[in-house]
């Protein structure tokens, strides 16, 4: 597999960092698997980390094909993985900005591996782990998630926290991904792991997928969080689906999306 720095010395970036060589820009890795050429967008804000080592720290998002995840949706997604952080290995699949993962390792996980197939979001993501000061425990895989989940995530993991979070409008990316993490086969996760998938309520993904079954739901207006966890784990976890929204009246997607 070809690897390609992602970084600030590769300019024009990112028409170059596809033809690029393989040293890595800081710990920050980016793996590319093929040419595609994207054209540059400009960089909008992402929020900021609310908690940890780098609380404060405003993140960049690459343009406005991104969501970042709001401060309501990360303060209750965080608030049930944080017993669970400490020294964790964390996956973050279709990261955009980076948010969910920075914001792992800013509370105490160990590593964190964000996978995101576009080169300019790939980018900001290598550049918000640097100005979390993050970069050597973080590293971006350049490439397409169900790519990543067949060839790089079994030498990269087991993993004790995976995000997954694909545009709202793919619900069948969102479906194969958790099919592979459900899988059999070599093993992606951690016995007591969490699996988040962030989604409109109204397509909610599958309660149980393989080994994975949903132990409980939050809903911020139109977006929702689904919690799943390995098979063994999922009687002694589960609960009902939550509606976090106030005043009914939520968030709207492209405020709550990451």
């Amino acid at each position: 597999m070809r690897q390609a720095r992602c970084g600030p010395g590769t300019k024009p970036w990112p028409l170059n960092c596809a033809q690029a060589g393989s040293p890595e820009w800081g710990r920050a890795k980016c793996w590319r698997t093929s040419q595609t050429r994207l054209q540059v967008h400009s960089v909008s804000d992402a929020g900021r980390v609310i908690a940890g080592s780098a609380r404060g720290t405003r993140l960049r998002a690459p343009g406005e094909g991104t969501r970042p995840l709001s401060d309501r949706v990360k303060e209750a997604l965080f608030a049930i993985l944080e017993p669970n952080l400490a020294g964790a290995n964390v996956l973050d699949l279709f990261a955009g900005s980076g948010a969910g993962g920075i914001e792992a390792l800013s509370r105490g996980a160990a590593h964190a591996t964000f996978v995101e197939q576009y080169p300019t979001a790939a980018h900001v993501i290598g550049e918000n782990l640097a100005h979390a000061r993050l970069a050597e425990r973080g590293h971006v895989a350049c490439t397409d998630v169900i790519t990543y989940l067949g060839t790089r995530a079994a030498p990269d993991g087991p993993f004790d926290v995976v995000l997954v979070d694909p545009p709202y409008a793919e619900a069948d990316l969102m479906n194969a991904a958790l099919a592979r993490l459900g899988a059999g086969g070599p093993p992606l996760l951690r016995p007591k792991a969490w699996v988040v998938a962030k989604h409109f309520w109204r397509t909610p993904p599958p309660a149980v997928v393989g080994l994975l079954a949903s132990v409980r739901t939050r809903r911020f207006g139109e977006t929702a969080l689904t919690f799943y966890r390995p098979t063994a784990e999922t009687l002694r976890d589960a609960g009902p689906i939550e509606n976090a929204s106030a005043d009914g009246s939520g968030e709207r997607p492209e405020e709550a999306a990451r």
